[in-house]
């Protein structure tokens, strides 16, 4: 009990830069407080006394602002950060190392008894402030749920979910997009990529169409000249022989 207490204090101590001190976590926490009076609850559910497990349970949301139903599975060096108006309901499960900001809800969509109807959070899932992570899903090992999003279904491991509702993000294709935009000398990231504003995800939409577009004619050019069959008939400088994007264009289509 008394290394799990000491991880507890550990992690906010490497998480928190604003944390000075062992005694500052011990007595100024309310996250830790929250999660210690939650072990104290959940073993009182899980010994069959329902009732006084509510009772610590509401104490503890009188006490911190954290509301952790005492059927919830918390794991180990798990940081809830300022912590106000976190609500983690009862079939929820937070693993391992998972970091949780304030405003966080946990929450159901089902009204069935007996279910699972709260999400499960693998090892070292961090979800933003004020995201609501509504379902019976789980969010895989290491994702990242960006702050304010509404997420309603399951999330692979190492991912990031954005927006309401939210979208995962392919890390991949965003890093394909980003090199594009940076040749053609246009910014992706001054469109917002990650928002949800129509005209932005229709500019991205341009900026990838566009790059396609440029790489398949390049292609065209090249095949012709090497099969000679246009060498003669184009002038040099009407070809397209190699990617190019013209910036200034562009920028007038999205001004």
């Amino acid at each position: 009990m008394f290394s799990c207490l000491r991880e507890d204090i550990q992690v906010i101590l490497e998480r928190d830069p604003a944390a000075r001190s062992r005694w500052e976590v011990l007595t100024c926490y309310p996250g830790l407080h929250a999660l210690w009076m939650h072990r104290l609850a959940h073993r009182l559910w899980g010994a069959g006394y329902h009732w006084l497990g509510r009772w610590t349970s509401h104490w503890s949301r009188f006490l911190t602002g954290i509301e952790i139903h005492p059927g919830a599975r918390i794991g180990r060096r798990v940081f809830i950060d300022h912590g106000l108006g976190v609500v983690i309901g009862e079939t929820a499960q937070v693993g391992d190392g998972c970091t949780i900001y304030q405003g966080v809800t946990l929450g159901g969509t089902s009204l069935y008894k007996g279910t699972k109807r709260h999400p499960t959070l693998e090892e070292g899932v961090v979800v933003g402030a004020g995201a609501k992570v509504l379902g019976g899903f789980t969010v895989g090992r290491g994702a990242r749920i960006g702050s304010n999003a509404v997420v309603v279904k399951a999330v692979p491991a190492g991912a990031t979910a954005v927006g309401n509702p939210a979208r995962v993000i392919d890390k991949q294709g965003e890093q394909q997009r980003e090199a594009a935009a940076t040749r053609m000398g246009f910014s992706a990231y001054a469109v917002t990529q990650n928002g949800d504003d129509p005209l932005s995800q229709a500019v991205l939409g341009l900026v990838d169409h566009a790059a396609q577009l440029e790489h398949q004619v390049a292609l065209l050019w090249r095949e012709l000249e090497k099969r000679g069959v246009c060498s003669a008939q184009v002038a040099p400088e009407d070809a397209m022989r190699t990617e190019h994007f013209d910036k200034d264009s562009f920028e007038k289509l999205v001004k």
